[in-house]
């Protein structure tokens, strides 16, 4: 089965850091472009961040830019997403994605990704 499962979300303080990872079974990350999108309480999908196949590019959403971080780690079949200064307004469900990409550019659209996970909530309260 094709699968894509997210872990690393939990609770944490404004200000804290947390590590998501998306972990693939049944296919290798290597041959995909993959996005990490966020789903909030009353709030629409907001692609965050994606990575191309090697890793070479990476794109991010401006409410996270300079605070997020992703990267892959193809060996591991892994793609993580390192979030600092989180704040309350970054509490969602996180998800990752996968489509068959290029190795030079990766899209934040949603609707462009075939496979899913079901997500790690992360929640971000004092």
């Amino acid at each position: 089965q094709l699968q894509l499962v997210e872990s690393g979300g939990g609770l944490v303080q404004p200000g804290g850091s947390l590590r998501l990872s998306c972990a693939a079974s049944g296919f290798t990350l290597d041959d995909y472009t993959i996005l990490w999108f966020r789903q909030a309480p009353g709030k629409e999908r907001e692609g965050v961040s994606c990575i191309t196949r090697s890793g070479g590019r990476t794109n991010y959403a401006d409410s996270v830019k300079g605070r997020f971080t992703i990267s892959r780690d193809n060996a591991k079949n892994t793609v993580y997403l390192q979030m600092n200064s989180l704040q309350p307004e970054d509490t969602a469900v996180y998800s990752c994605a996968a489509a068959r990409g290029t190795t030079f550019a990766c899209s934040r659209t949603i609707s462009s990704y075939m496979f899913w996970g079901q997500g790690t909530q992360v929640t971000v309260s004092s």
